[in-house]
């Protein structure tokens, strides 16, 4: 690609980065919107498994976003990451049928389980520790816990 074309499309090629960076972390909101329509822990199953068919149909791509923001602290790829966390945990809130209006407790409660979600992906994908059945168990039946059991606590 010639190094116009980058700078007419994205800016920079830093420009450029950080669009990879977000379109491999962020939810599309047709994530959630096609999501079956039932009870919490078919929502909770279908959403954790559209996030683990995703990290793994781009698994390179996306443990490389992911632990981007190791790159000595850069302010811009910290963002996208925040940002893309947020997304995320909204998107997880409105899976189990709590994404209107969250209070700041119950966003960083979601923000806590997309963590976990993140670094159970790493065990599965990087070190090979858990097999997707196991990850697949592991975060449906936590987000179902969480959303029955936790996040009413932190509900306006």
């Amino acid at each position: 690609m010639a190094r116009g074309l980058v700078n007419h499309y994205f800016g920079t090629k830093k420009d450029l980065y950080l669009e990879v960076v977000r379109v491999m972390l962020f939810v599309p909101s047709v994530a959630v919107d096609g999501l079956p329509q039932g009870d919490r822990e078919a929502r909770a199953d279908a959403i954790v498994g559209w996030f683990l068919d995703v990290v793994s149909r781009h698994s390179t791509s996306w443990l490389a976003a992911i632990t981007a923001g190791g790159m000595a602290g850069d302010a811009d790829v910290d963002a996208v990451i925040d940002e893309a966390v947020d997304v995320a945990a909204l998107s997880v809130l409105k899976a189990v049928g709590l994404g209107e209006d969250p209070s700041p407790a119950l966003l960083g409660m979601s923000r806590a389980y997309v963590g976990l979600a993140i670094h159970t992906a790493r065990e599965w994908l990087q070190r090979n520790a858990l097999t997707r059945m196991q990850v697949q168990s592991l975060l449906a039946t936590t987000l179902v816990t969480m959303a029955d059991r936790v996040f009413p606590q932190a509900v306006r």
